[in-house]
């Protein structure tokens, strides 16, 4: 079984300093890779409703060697106590 995709991504943000979703989408690519969802778009919702919602900070943003903008996230305590409550022990990270 695995987790929403979203919470996921929260979890994955609770056992790193940062990072922007194109580290989220490796980390979480062995689990949802095959899922139609597992778009770069979708993993940038994702990131950017937690971030909405207290669960996460923008922290920076620039365009990376590809012209695209990177933007890096990281988990506040808000998000770090969902985990605690939501995220079942052997699936924290």
């Amino acid at each position: 079984m695995l987790l929403p995709a979203r919470m996921s991504v929260l979890n994955y943000l609770s056992a790193v300093k940062d990072a922007d979703i194109n580290e989220i989408m490796e980390a979480m690519g062995p689990q949802y890779k095959s899922e139609k969802q597992f778009t770069r778009q979708t993993y940038l919702d994702h990131a950017m409703s937690l971030e909405a919602n207290g669960m996460c900070s923008l922290i920076s943003y620039e365009l990376d060697a590809d012209g695209d903008l990177s933007l890096r996230f990281r988990i506040t305590d808000e998000g770090k106590s969902a985990v605690e409550k939501y995220v079942p022990e052997k699936y924290r990270r």
